[in-house]
């Protein structure tokens, strides 16, 4: 379907409308809240501070993650150089991902969406569940088993095959984890010259392993699981509509429009909405497969009578893929 069977010439003009500085704003914004919330808890150290900054840094580390995925579609920046170098160096690295290697497979994901060889189906797929299925997912991601599992599989696909010699390897895993040690590094020596190096390890690596990977899971089941017809550009996807707070955890930078960015995948997230609004008053607007809230959605898919949901064999993989990394063999 043509942007202009969607749209007027009016419309299309202003989800086109691109600003360098609005996506520059974003990123600010995202590392602002990491700060301030960081800041929280050095100020006044307790459980609960504890507990509201961890929230809120996977809440941005998620947002981060969100702006790398502008980066992967180029709409970061208009110079392309300068929006990867955006997308690595303050968005993608800080959070253990790699926009180019996510592109690679991203790409397919929209091309074949909700196809057998659609490569982000195996998220999908398993829905609906138990409720206790849904729940050990839970305590799988806050207990840090998604998340320490994820990292330990990319670290081993960063290194190649076995049988691959030493130096091929190494240089394999420098270019592979070289930016994200680096990214790091710096994140964690800004802390220290700060005077406050442990926040590194309490308030980024353990929300980045716990918290994240359950906003992550929650944010994945939203935008395609137990959707409509699979060759629908309306219904293979799912927008979720999102209050102030679930946006500020859940749903940053208008992520839970995702019909929409299915729809016409090179408007920037700033537009998302408007082109909500547009699509929801114009002729195609009762196609449109919205539900009200995130724990709508939860409740959808945790309908499954009885607990049998297919873990198994393939509760590796899913793990592997809730931090949207595609490992290298999985890649080729």
């Amino acid at each position: 379907m043509r942007a202009r069977d969607l749209l007027t010439e009016d419309q299309l003009a202003v989800v086109r409308q691109r600003h360098d500085w609005k996506s520059m704003a974003l990123i600010a914004h995202a590392w602002a809240i990491i700060f301030a919330a960081m800041a929280l808890f050095a100020w006044w150290p307790n459980p609960l501070t504890f507990l509201i900054a961890a929230v809120l840094v996977a809440g941005r580390q998620l947002g981060l993650s969100v702006l790398m995925h502008e980066g992967s579609h180029g709409l970061l920046l208009r110079d392309y150089k300068w929006n990867m170098r955006l997308s690595q160096w303050f968005c993608a690295w800080p959070v253990g991902v790699d926009t180019r290697t996510y592109r690679t497979y991203h790409l397919k994901h929209h091309a074949r969406t909700q196809q057998d060889d659609d490569p982000d189906l195996i998220l999908s797929k398993p829905f609906p569940v138990t409720r206790k299925s849904l729940w050990r997912k839970v305590l799988r991601d806050l207990t840090g088993q998604t998340g320490i599992a994820q990292r330990k599989a990319q670290i081993v696909a960063a290194f190649g095959k076995a049988d691959w010699p030493w130096r091929q390897r190494l240089n394999h895993a420098r270019e592979k984890l070289g930016g994200i040690a680096l990214a790091n590094l710096v994140l964690f020596a800004g802390l220290a010259i700060a005077g406050y190096w442990w926040l590194y390890p309490l308030l980024w690596l353990v929300p980045l392993v716990t918290v994240f990977q359950l906003i992550l899971r929650i944010r994945n089941i939203a935008e395609h699981a137990m959707v409509g017809d699979k060759d629908d550009l309306f219904a293979n996807a799912r927008t979720t509509l999102a209050g102030p707070l679930t946006r500020l955890v859940l749903a940053p930078y208008w992520v839970n429009y995702h019909v929409e960015h299915h729809v016409l995948m090179w408007v920037p997230c700033y537009n998302l909405e408007k082109f909500h609004r547009f699509l929801r008053d114009g002729p195609h607007g009762d196609k449109l497969l919205v539900n009200n809230s995130y724990a709508e959605v939860l409740r959808l898919v945790a309908t499954r009578p009885f607990d049998d949901d297919g873990d198994g064999s393939k509760v590796h993989t899913e793990r592997r893929r809730y931090a949207g990394i595609m490992m290298e063999d999985e890649v080729a």
